[in-house]
């Protein structure tokens, strides 16, 4: 289940200090001709204890990244490696983003607060350092959507648009620029392991595992550490695999730098939502083998796992190793029932039993006769639960269906109520662009965010 922000004061925590410069390297941001704010996320803000932050002051911090009290002092940007359409690419790391503080929320969380779009680096080779405003915009929907829909994503804190004129290749240029800062559960990647394991500092692969363990999942270090943090990766990543699938979404670049080892979704580029169930559908226009499309997803994080392991391997044996690994198809089978059964709003049973509602599922909206966002806004809204009510083909699943009872308080929300389920479709993530581009009218982004907050209400399973 997502973890939602909770309201917390102010907990200075740089952490990763305590690593050292073998894992990152001092950078400084780029200075913008403006930085008009666009968004502030007030919600995650009031988590780390910041929402009480005059515009200006969000300003200094997000926009000109002056440091916050007690906190890094200077930005750095992270060093990993890591495969890109599974080739190995040494030559990576934070190349238009930083790592601007750390803070803990009211759960106690070590979060980190990261930019996108903030200048060049080390590792910007040939590239700006710039974030398109469209960008960040895009990231705006997708992490808000992805959080309604009870995925574990970072957040996007804060949108500033900073008043240049940026030339791209896949879109209409020139085109406005922004800096984008996300709250994330770490930055640490699979390949920030695999970085050590290329170069061998097998010292620095233990440092890791044990700061991972003690930092995200309040466990000590030792021996056994690298095992059981590829435990804890093997079921985040099953979690997250799951409820990509249940959400219908599309992240589009499952390259394993992008791969958090909290398993927290983030850094989002192609993203796309399937409207319908199609295995083969992708997000990046560049995937022209469809390896990151929509139902070869969990084999891709799956991969990625494998990339995880081979460089623990340098520090533990694979007779241990190997059996985490091979867990992450049972994991992922469960999790899938779970997200889906979520989405329904009904109690799950035996798992053996519920995995015939799930091929149930697959196998009708397969048809391709129903948008997703339509057929679990219809089922859990009350209008198709009778098997008698239920679209043509469908008749088995909702048959099905009716043997589960529903969660207490799944159908309170007036959501349930409305005409038509809130969804996140190209052609109206397109149209709010559209209208921020020609008129400045912000008005259609806003809207769709507290629509989509809403929608996550109503999702939210009561305590």
């Amino acid at each position: 289940m997502t973890v939602l922000p909770q309201p917390g004061a102010y907990r200075p925590d740089p952490a990763i200090l305590a690593l050292g410069d073998d894992f990152y390297v001092v950078v400084e941001a780029a200075d913008f001709p403006q930085t008009i704010l666009r968004f502030r996320n007030d919600r995650a803000a009031a988590a780390v204890g910041l929402d009480s932050l005059t515009d200006a002051d969000w300003i200094r911090h997000f926009g000109c990244f002056a440091p916050l009290p007690d906190n890094l002092r200077e930005p750095l940007a992270l060093r990993y490696h890591g495969h890109q359409f599974r080739v190995y690419n040494p030559d990576i790391g934070d190349g238009r983003g930083f790592l601007f503080a750390q803070l803990r929320d009211g759960h106690g969380r070590l979060l980190d607060l990261g930019t996108k779009g903030s200048g060049q680096t080390p590792y910007s080779r040939f590239g700006d350092g710039r974030l398109t405003l469209k960008g960040g915009v895009r990231e705006i929907l997708a992490t808000e959507m992805l959080e309604a829909l009870g995925v574990e994503t970072s957040r996007t804190f804060s949108l500033i648009e900073t008043g240049e004129a940026l030339e791209r290749g896949d879109e209409p240029s020139p085109t406005r620029s922004a800096v984008l800062v996300r709250l994330s559960h770490g930055h640490i990647r699979i390949g920030t392991f695999q970085r050590l394991a290329a170069l061998g500092e097998t010292a620095n692969i233990l440092k890791l595992a044990d700061h991972c363990l003690a930092h995200f999942f309040n466990e000590g270090g030792g021996e056994d550490a690298p095992v059981r943090l590829l435990r804890r990766v093997t079921a985040g990543t099953a979690r997250l695999a799951a409820s990509y699938i249940a959400a219908g979404f599309v992240h589009g670049v499952l390259n394993s730098d992008n791969i958090n080892v909290t398993a927290e979704s983030f850094d989002y580029g192609p993203w796309r939502w399937t409207p319908y169930w199609d295995g083969a559908f992708t997000a990046a226009y560049f995937d022209h083998a469809g390896l990151y499309a929509f139902a070869r997803q969990p084999e891709a994080i799956h991969w990625d796992l494998v990339q995880l392991a081979l460089s623990l391997r340098q520090v533990a044996a694979a007779d241990v190793l190997t059996p985490e690994l091979e867990k992450f198809p049972y994991l992922f089978r469960e999790a899938l029932r779970d997200a889906l059964f979520a989405r329904f709003g009904i109690v799950p049973g035996d798992l053996e039993g519920d995995m015939a509602v799930v091929v149930a599922i697959e196998e009708a909206l397969g048809r391709k006769t129903i948008t997703i966002d339509r057929f679990f806004f219809d089922w859990r809204g009350g209008a198709l639960r009778n098997p008698s009510d239920a679209y043509d083909g469908f008749a088995d699943l909702a048959a099905l269906l009716a043997r589960h009872e529903a969660v207490p308080g799944a159908l309170d929300h007036p959501y349930w109520s409305d005409p038509e389920p809130c969804a996140m479709h190209i052609d109206e993530v397109e149209a709010i662009w559209a209208r921020i581009d020609a008129d400045d009218d912000w008005s259609a982004l806003h809207d769709k965010v507290a629509a989509v907050r809403r929608m996550g209400e109503a999702l939210r399973r009561p305590p």
